[in-house]
């Protein structure tokens, strides 16, 4: 289930454009009670609570910054997740009343990513803000050698490090935000550079034809020689 460019265009104006983005969704994890011990193969229950009853659709962002679309509920009850499918090996979703819940039933670490939820009313998006669902990170002890090593002999793996692609992505989106205000600011700022110089130069050979006839060094214009009579 990999992102689609319409799902990706549509998160990201959700991020980027604030008339966009709303807070009239709220996620809510039922199971597990301490979601920062998540164990494997162990069921993940999500609830998105919203105040109107609208289909809501559920998507996640994982690790490498990809958007996968998991299902759509409609205000009907009724899920249907990718591929046009009704049923899902790996989730389940369910309505009631105004809560949308969403059930991965073996969690594992193909399932670990940031949740959320997104609803369209009146032809504008509302994004819940993100539940993020990660398996502990277990940390190693390297043995004592020659080399470099950290205080008591704990050495720490780069490849052990949790990423951040809600930080990368969020660089992103701010970089094609700035690229939306300054292209067009400077390009304005050229066409009134040249319109300027344009100015100028037409000022300049103005000037110059006016400028074309000689006067007399005493500034008195020249008078005719008087013929006798």
């Amino acid at each position: 289930m990999d992102t689609s460019p319409a799902l990706l265009l549509l998160l990201t104006l959700g991020f980027c454009c604030p008339g966009i983005y709303g807070q009239a969704l709220e996620i809510k994890v039922r199971s597990p009670k301490d979601i920062t011990h998540l164990r494997e193969k162990q069921k993940l229950e999500l609830e998105c609570h919203t105040d109107k009853s609208h289909g809501v659709s559920w998507i996640r962002l994982d690790k490498n910054g990809t958007l996968h679309f998991i299902v759509f509920i409609s205000s009907m009850s009724r899920a249907t997740f990718g591929e046009n499918h009704r049923t899902s090996p790996r989730f389940e979703a369910s309505k009631r009343n105004t809560i949308y819940q969403l059930v991965v039933k073996s969690f594992t670490p193909q399932d670990e990513g940031t949740y959320f939820c997104v609803m369209n009313l009146n032809q504008m998006l509302y994004f819940s803000p993100g539940q993020r669902a990660f398996l502990p990170v277990t940390t190693t002890v390297a043995p004592t050698t020659c080399g470099p090593s950290t205080q008591r002999g704990i050495t720490e793996d780069p490849k052990l490090r949790t990423p951040d692609p809600e930080g990368r992505m969020q660089g992103d989106l701010n970089f094609l935000c700035h690229i939306f205000i300054w292209v067009p600011l400077a390009g304005a700022c050229l066409l009134l550079l040249i319109a300027l110089v344009i100015t100028i130069v037409l000022c300049q050979q103005t000037r110059r034809r006016r400028c074309r006839c000689k006067r007399p060094a005493n500034g008195k214009p020249p008078t005719k020689p008087r013929t006798p009579n």
